[in-house]
């Protein structure tokens, strides 16, 4: 089983992959993602969004500053205002 992530901002599609999980920095904490999570939003303060590509390994950190995440029966998706390179 894989979750599918989405990275947008406002100007493109950064990021589209199915992972084994996503560490977001919410406004009230960090919360992880994995495959068939409730559904949830948040707020995200700026921070490092961290992607493990498969159980076990390191993951993968974009820094990203402010936005919101939504977790739905498609996976997550994470809208920052700005991705860092």
């Amino acid at each position: 089983m894989a979750l599918h992530f989405e990275l947008v901002t406002p100007e493109k599609l950064v990021r589209s992959q199915d992972v084994h999980m996503v560490v977001v920095p919410g406004t009230e904490g960090e919360f992880g993602v994995l495959e068939g999570h409730a559904p949830f939003m948040s707020t995200i303060r700026d921070g490092n969004v961290q992607v493990y590509a498969s159980a076990g390994s390191a993951p993968e950190t974009i820094a990203v500053k402010g936005g919101f995440a939504e977790v739905g029966a498609n996976g997550l998706t994470v809208l920052a205002e700005h991705v860092e390179a």
